[in-house]
């Protein structure tokens, strides 16, 4: 990469963006990414060294990885960290404590599993299987469908969880509706096959969504900051989709927005591809597009190789960025949420913002147990 090109990247990527309440400094977000270092659900000092170390690195807005919301069937493992119960949000409260003196802003993702929770799974190893119709992702036993009790339980949950986050510190919430997870199951029709409110047409399957969001908009202030993260891709069912046309989408993002939801963060696992035939927008374009809300793009972001392979044992080779700026000087989006580059690099943003391409480290799954 040149010294132009990254003078480019500069250009490009430290713009500041507002987002309610929140002044991001740049355009580049550290992408949620699940760990498992948080023993009981208790997040450490451990955990607040790795995320202020990101911070540190000059990253502008950090999403945590997926916490679970205060329902007995939300989670799926005891390593997980919880967004509930006072040891856990006094453990995130050190972390946001963290990332604020590091100059770093900082959003926790919040997260129900549902049907992918596994049968007997901590940290509540007797809670059911919940989901909209029960209907499992693979091929295990079917769960329970959830009641107008269950649902109102689960929106009530994410609310509180909400509440907390901006009471003990956090910029904004990040509501977890992507990849085959609760909130998700709602959205695609193959996993929704309720015959009441919350189904049937694409706008009654996002019914569920809209409400936790509404819901969470209702317990924290009017300017804290609600992302909304979605996909069309779920694990192990990469051509799922829950909108087979932007107007489909439309409807979706229609109903999120007047929800409350201020920010769309669109998981793809290659960013550079199209979404819908005729266009070369990304989902994160069409979300712009159709919404008006701005964007967050995600996706192989600086690595010639998809994070699944990766954590295939395949190590990707690192690639320059400027295919991703030429979509950003469109604003065909506002936001690129960076995940191995950061994982290998905390200090990523400083790398690529002053040409030191040569110094970035790729990433391979052997990294994994030795992060911090």
């Amino acid at each position: 990469m040149s010294t132009a090109s990254a003078e480019r990247a500069t250009s490009v990527l430290m713009r500041p963006l507002s987002l309610g309440s929140l002044l991001l400094p740049n355009r580049i977000v550290m992408a949620p990414m699940t760990r498992e270092h948080s023993p009981d659900g208790i997040p450490g000092d451990d955990v607040a060294r790795y995320y202020g170390r990101r911070a540190a690195g000059g990253v502008g807005l950090i999403i945590t990885e997926g916490t679970y919301v205060g329902h007995e069937s939300a989670g799926n493992s005891a390593r997980v960290p919880c967004f509930h119960g006072a040891e856990a949000l006094a453990g995130w409260s050190a972390v946001a404590d963290e990332v604020h003196r590091a100059g770093g802003r900082i959003v926790p993702q919040l997260w129900h599993t549902g049907m992918d929770r596994a049968v007997g799974a901590p940290p509540v190893p007797d809670a059911p299987r919940i989901g909209p119709s029960g209907v499992p992702l693979d091929d295990s036993e079917p769960g329970v469908t959830m009641t107008q009790s269950d649902i109102d339980n689960v929106i009530a949950a994410f609310a509180t969880a909400a509440a907390e986050a901006e009471a003990i510190g956090f910029d904004g919430v990040e509501i977890h509706g992507a990849h085959g997870y609760l909130v998700d199951q709602f959205l695609w029709s193959h996993t929704n096959r309720r015959t009441d409110t919350y189904g049937g047409d694409t706008a009654s399957r996002a019914r569920f969504a809209a409400e936790i969001v509404e819901a969470c908009r209702e317990a924290v202030s009017p300017d804290f900051p609600i992302l909304f993260r979605l996909s069309q891709w779920k694990m192990q069912h990469f051509q799922a989709r829950i909108a087979e046309t932007p107007q489909e989408l439309e409807v979706i993002l229609g109903r999120l927005a007047e929800a409350g939801a201020d920010v769309f963060h669109c998981s793809t696992r290659r960013f550079h591809l199209p979404e819908f035939e005729g266009s070369d927008l990304n989902l994160a374009g069409w979300a712009r597009k159709l919404s008006g809300r701005p964007s967050i793009s995600v996706g192989s972001v600086g690595f010639d190789n998809e994070f699944l392979q990766s954590f295939q044992g395949q190590q990707g080779k690192v690639t320059g960025i400027d295919g991703l700026l030429d979509r950003m000087e469109r604003d065909e989006f506002d936001l690129v949420a960076v995940g191995r580059g950061l994982l290998a690099n905390p200090d990523w943003t400083a790398k690529v913002l002053n040409d030191r391409w040569d110094e970035l480290r790729p990433f391979h799954v052997g990294l994994l147990g030795t992060l911090h």
